[in-house]
């Protein structure tokens, strides 16, 4: 319904109570209806699946049209990052939020700061994804909470062409409210404990779950060592655990990435079921690293498997953990890969250790000549160090291609030395046109950032502590941080106001009338940032 069609629904409402509702206001009503569209977090998780479903038929259409996001730790972050969205780009079409399980353990866990092994408690991600929208649905309110003050405004001063503006912008606008790709790291148990989790994250949410084919008792960060997978079998009733949480709670286009750490992962703690040559148990059990044995040679406790006729005993370390055959990690990829979408697996997600578009292609294009729609997930990682690695990149394209690379020392190519040199200006190139190389490419479909708000939080902090303590004195936050948040635009500068205070005084003057004490008045220090 349009904005007045609710203002004459409400008012017929409340008119059918005989004048006993008569200190009820139907516009009031309607702004606050508008303010809270979403009522619950399924609402936020059908409408947001719906999204992903659009924009990943536009990009199997066009390549041009990924998608990205950013991960954010808190809702005031991902807040903020939406507003600054619509400010600078006028819409938050292609763009989502990232929850990354990295930054629930190290910023959000009960215990403290953790690795990220899926030791933090499990209902702090959901807890964390129910925050990020209520921030969102609270950007919604103030903005819509100003636009209907500027209307107020428009109607006072007889300005009827503003006022039309104003309900046209209103009867189209655009939510803050955006897609969460959510981790759920390795299921953080059985199956069971799986669908458990993932039915508390849709609840809240999210409409698209991110798991990964890791031992969920041996989970390690993709970029560290030590990674365990699980036979594909084991894996693959978690994604069907995800698939029917999302059916029980009729989010019926849900979203489920799966992420293969094969590429890092040279262990595996379980030799898979087979029963019969070529299953899949057979292909996962095939890179194992083996060494065929005579039975007579065979020592008490072996594990001993028969392949074509021969008896092999595949090497098993002191850690009771079985070891995959060197350089086998991109063809278990695929394999992994192929066999998730294969059930029921709507993108995928290979977590690789460094953004290299050739590597990964070489992976996507084996996929997509099974499954030609494939599309990734991709990390484009902070754990990679990409002025190192693409100025790596183009000293081996250069010296491959007969250019003199004397110039340069490959090994100290990170060096500030190199700043503005022709080949350090060509991999920032590189670096700004890697996502949409990558996605007409490699076929992927989202890029985000796992944990760059970490980042940014730490490195804002240090400039601030280091001015602010030293010399600047109050000069140090004067000047770089409000100074910049006035003339830039930034929303939070006028803080009682991102924080609510308007709301809160339009509720006021919703319940109580002329009788309302509101916190906006002529005395609020705010008025000082008007200009």
């Amino acid at each position: 319904m349009t904005y007045q069609d609710q203002i004459a629904r409400t008012g017929q409402l409340i008119s059918s109570f005989n004048g006993t509702w008569d200190g009820i206001d139907a516009e009031s009503v309607a702004r606050m209806r508008l303010q809270n569209r979403f009522q619950t977090g399924l609402d936020i998780a059908r409408y947001t699946a719906a999204i992903m479903r659009r924009d990943m038929a536009a990009y199997d259409v066009n390549p041009a049209d990924y998608t990205q996001s950013l991960g954010c730790w808190h809702g005031f972050i991902g807040q903020q990052k939406m507003i600054s969205i619509k400010k600078h780009f006028g819409t938050t079409k292609g763009r989502y939020l990232y929850l990354s399980g990295w930054m629930v353990a190290a910023l959000r866990s009960d215990f403290g700061p953790l690795p990220d092994q899926s030791m933090h408690e499990k209902t702090s991600v959901p807890a964390l994804i129910e925050e990020l929208y209520t921030f969102l649905r609270q950007a919604d309110a103030r903005e819509l909470g100003m636009m209907f003050r500027e209307l107020d405004k428009a109607r006072e001063t007889g300005n009827e062409i503003e006022a039309q503006r104003l309900l046209h912008a209103i009867d189209t606008y655009e939510t803050h409210v955006v897609p969460i790709i959510a981790d759920i790291d390795a299921g953080f148990g059985n199956a069971e404990a799986t669908y458990l989790l993932a039915k508390k994250m849709i609840e809240a949410g999210a409409c698209a779950l991110q798991i990964e084919n890791q031992v969920s008792d041996e989970k390690q960060c993709g970029h560290q060592d030590g990674k365990v997978t699980v036979p594909h079998e084991d894996f693959l009733a978690k994604v069907r655990a995800c698939r029917y949480a999302f059916l029980e709670l009729g989010v019926e286009d849900g979203i489920i990435v799966t992420r293969t750490d094969s590429l890092g992962a040279g262990l595996t703690k379980q030799i898979a079921v087979s029963k019969e040559p070529g299953d899949i148990g057979d292909l996962y059990n095939s890179f194992l690293d083996c060494e065929e044995i005579d039975p007579a040679t065979a020592k008490n406790g072996d594990v001993i498997l028969n392949r074509d006729g021969k008896l092999l005993r595949p090497k098993r370390l002191p850690s009771n953990l079985f070891e995959f055959r060197k350089g086998t990690g991109a063809d278990r990829c695929v394999l992994d890969c192929i066999t998730s979408l294969q059930h029921g697996a709507d993108l995928l997600w290979i977590e690789t250790e460094k953004p290299h578009i050739e590597q990964i292609a070489s992976m996507v294009d084996r996929i997509r000549e099974v499954i030609p729609n494939a599309k990734l997930v991709y990390n484009n990682s902070p754990s990679f160090n990409w002025t190192l690695n693409f100025r790596q990149q183009v000293f081996d394209a250069w010296s491959e291609g007969g250019q003199d690379v004397s110039d340069y020392d490959r090994a100290r190519l990170m060096s500030v030395d190199y700043d503005g040199t022709p080949l350090a200006d060509e991999a920032d190139e590189r670096i700004r046109t890697f996502q949409k190389d990558a996605a007409a490419r490699a076929g992927i479909f989202h890029h985000l950032i796992t944990l760059p708000t970490y980042h940014t939080a730490a490195l804002s902090t240090d400039n601030l502590a280091k001015e602010y303590f030293g010399d600047a004195g109050m000069l140090g936050y004067v000047k770089g941080v409000q100074r910049k948040e006035i003339r830039e635009g930034i929303a939070c500068v006028k803080h009682q106001n991102m924080s609510g205070s308007d709301i809160g005084d339009d509720h006021k003057e919703y319940f109580a009338g002329e009788a309302a004490l509101k916190a906006g008045g002529a005395h609020n220090t705010m008025n000082q940032f008007a200009a």
